[in-house]
């Protein structure tokens, strides 16, 4: 908890204690452990190379105990504890939030912790118990489950098509203003459209100019929505849009790089039953709006 929030009295407010009682058990950890866990500075504390390591073996001890209850069958029938849930800015406030919202609806004994980040964290990162992301993780180590398909589209309004007109080749694209999103570890400025069949199949690695650029997927949309330039975007970010008419297909041809949605989580929570559940339930929750807005 104090390696997120950087200070006691930030600790405290997030356990429901006072900034005293946390001093007092940081201390007595101290104290049995015979090392100093934090480093003090007038501004931050910071955790010691002991202390990560601590962290990191306290948190698999407090996760194997909950396990253990669920394999003794204690919270078989009811998934109970601590739920902790990453996943991107625009995609967890539209879909995983009101997810978390009907799943602690059904399941009362769990709590959850979300938190949203632009950047997904590091998949050997023990903060999260389950981190929803767009494309298959290319790591052995952790488990990915595809929740739903999702592709990435490119579109315009039909205010930009008709100033700019309409590319009718990849290539044309960098003759048009696009809008470019800086997320993640993605490559920045290059679009890789594919088209053709068979022996006539090719990817084309286009890069991209604009005057617009952000980190942030639905300011993105909005300035596509205010005509402001070509975008490639999600498809469950922007298929409301589509189904308007407020944007429009571009190269409808053209196959880009699919962003299908998996449930990431370590190969030792596979048996949790809470993890379980939740994966369960935002699989079908996902499948369930799908079905609603094709």
């Amino acid at each position: 908890m104090l390696s997120a929030s950087g200070s006691l009295s930030a600790a405290a407010r997030e356990l429901g204690l006072t900034a005293a009682a946390v001093s007092k058990r940081l201390t007595q950890m101290e104290s049995r452990a015979g090392v100093a866990l934090i480093n003090r500075t007038t501004r931050r504390m910071m955790l010691t190379p002991e202390g990560e390591l601590y962290l990191e073996h306290a948190r698999r001890i407090l996760d194997e105990i909950d396990e253990l209850a669920e394999l003794l069958g204690s919270a078989k029938k009811s998934p109970k504890g601590l739920l902790r849930v990453n996943a991107t800015l625009g995609f967890g406030r539209s879909h995983v939030a009101p997810a978390i919202s009907r799943f602690v609806a059904k399941y009362p004994q769990v709590s959850v912790q979300l938190q949203l980040s632009v950047k997904p964290p590091p998949l050997t990162d023990d903060t999260f118990d389950v981190c929803i992301r767009f494309g298959e993780p290319p790591d052995t180590r952790v488990v990915a489950r595809r929740l739903a398909a999702n592709r990435r589209l490119l579109c315009a309004a039909p205010s930009y098509i008709q100033a700019r007109g309409i590319p009718l080749t990849a290539h044309d694209l960098t003759r048009h203003n696009c809008i470019g999103i800086r997320q993640g570890d993605e490559a920045y400025g290059v679009w890789r459209l594919t088209s053709g069949r068979g022996a006539s199949r090719k990817t084309e690695a286009v890069r991209i100019n604009g005057t617009l650029t952000t980190n942030d997927g639905e300011i993105a949309v909005k300035w596509a929505l205010e005509g402001h330039g070509i975008l490639m975007r999600a498809e469950w970010d922007i298929k409301q849009y589509l189904a308007d008419g407020s944007l429009v297909r571009v190269l409808p041809d053209h196959e880009t790089p699919n962003a299908d949605i998996f449930a990431v989580y370590s190969q030792r929570h596979q048996m949790s039953n809470r993890i379980r559940a939740f994966v369960d339930f935002i699989a079908l929750d996902l499948q369930s709006e799908a079905g609603e807005h094709p």
